[in-house]
């Protein structure tokens, strides 16, 4: 099993598990089966895997509460990472607010969810352009010092946002989107790899078209007796030791399916075809 340390002190498995699809459509509001969403993540525990991802605004706070309700007390080693900075107006709504006095209360909401003292990875969801960056990082640090953070990680980013932040912090984390089809946050991934900052790629899975009869990772799939999505996952994990990747889903069968990845190794001619047929 192939482990990552985040900060120093919390080793982690490099798959871990997105929790922002057990919620309901459009991420909102509750599932229509809250149980199945409940033990589903207490497959995830089952299987090892022991970095959880999630936000405030999955539901909003739909999927923190499932999180606790399935899983507190949480066993030894579990990392929940959650994040702020986002609002929810509806469905598929997503604006932000990044406003200092508003990341104090959804990390506070947060730790009541989560029924935990300090958060092991407080993420700022995204840069908001009405609030100068370094007053929403610098919030965080307040956090910090207050003991209900233990570490800090930040989404959506450029490489100048990132040294900005890591200027006024330690940046453990970033995660930004990144996938066979979407590799614009590349020179991110390039920066967090040499400073040895974990690279938490969100939408993973993004296989579309590359899934189809004939396709790059349909072929290689049949060769390795795999799925294209285990295909996606192994091309990520095997990209950069720093990558680790966050699937999430509603079913326990896609669940296994995305674990049961980590036993897959792509060949150098696999991987560079895979990554020449996807360039765009």
């Amino acid at each position: 099993m192939d482990t990552f340390t985040i900060g120093g002190d919390l080793e982690v498995r490099r798959l871990g598990f997105g929790a922002m699809r057990i919620t309901g459509d459009g991420i909102w509001g509750p599932p229509d089966d809250p149980e199945a969403a409940r033990s589903l993540l207490r497959r995830v525990i089952e299987l090892g895997v022991n970095l959880i991802d999630t936000a405030d605004s999955y539901g909003p706070e739909v999927s923190e509460n499932l999180i606790a309700e399935a899983l507190y007390p949480y066993p030894d080693g579990l990392v929940i990472a959650t994040k702020g900075g986002l609002r929810r107006t509806g469905p598929g709504q997503w604006p932000r607010d990044a406003r200092p006095e508003r990341l104090r209360g959804t990390c506070e909401g947060s730790l009541r969810r989560l029924k935990l003292e300090r958060i092991d990875l407080y993420q700022l969801h995204s840069p908001d352009p009405k609030v100068p960056y370094e007053d929403s990082v610098g919030t965080l640090r307040e956090l910090q010092d207050e003991g209900k953070i233990r570490h800090i990680g930040i989404s959506n980013v450029s490489v100048e946002q990132l040294e900005q932040a890591r200027g006024l912090v330690d940046v453990v984390t970033v995660q930004n989107r990144y996938n066979l089809t979407d590799r614009s946050s590349e020179n991110v991934l390039d920066a967090c790899e040499h400073a040895g900052i974990g690279f938490i790629p969100w939408f993973p899975l993004a296989t579309g078209s590359l899934a189809k009869p004939g396709g790059p990772l349909d072929s290689v799939a049949k060769a390795h007796d795999a799925t294209p999505g285990q295909v996606a996952i192994a091309w990520l994990l095997g990209r950069s030791k720093v990558m680790l990747p966050i699937p999430g889903t509603s079913s326990v069968e896609h669940l296994e399916e995305n674990v049961d990845a980590e036993q897959l190794t792509l060949s150098r001619d696999e991987r560079d075809a895979i990554a020449a047929a996807t360039a765009g």
